[in-house]
């Protein structure tokens, strides 16, 4: 997959798309998963133009790892969580559907996550959820 500047995550970083925003600094975006796979999905990406893992630069990947580890504490201390999925799907042959790099935090175990892309959860829900993460950071 190339980069493609009209994709769903490119949008929602300029703003063209409403998200359920729950972290954001001058590198990362960190918001709330639409059709999630368990109850506080999140999902983090980079500012910068990647589409898979291999098409982004060491230092612009720490500053995402970063976040992705804050993230999971937030998930961790708000949501009670006892342990969360780190997923991160790495090209279309993986079922990586949004070309831009991007990773899964769900905070469940593995056996009881909903099949990815599945159905679309419950928007009320997912704010209320989004404003308990976002307080913790």
């Amino acid at each position: 997959m190339s980069y493609d500047t009209n994709n769903i995550f490119a949008k929602i970083l300029r703003g063209e798309i409403p998200s359920f925003k729950i972290y954001e600094d001058d590198y990362t975006l960190a918001f709330m998963d639409i059709m999630p796979q368990a109850e506080g999905h999140a999902l983090v990406i980079p500012k910068f133009e990647a589409t898979t893992l291999l098409d982004i630069p060491a230092d612009q990947l720490t500053h995402t790892m970063t976040t992705v580890q804050k993230v999971i504490a937030a998930q961790k201390s708000e949501l009670g969580a006892e342990g969360v999925v780190l997923m991160q799907l790495n090209g279309e042959g993986a079922g990586q559907t949004v070309p831009h790099l991007h990773f899964h935090l769900i905070p469940a175990h593995l056996s009881q996550l909903k099949r990815h892309g599945a159905e679309q959860g419950d928007m009320k829900k997912i704010e209320a959820i989004a404003e308990k993460i976002r307080a913790a950071l």
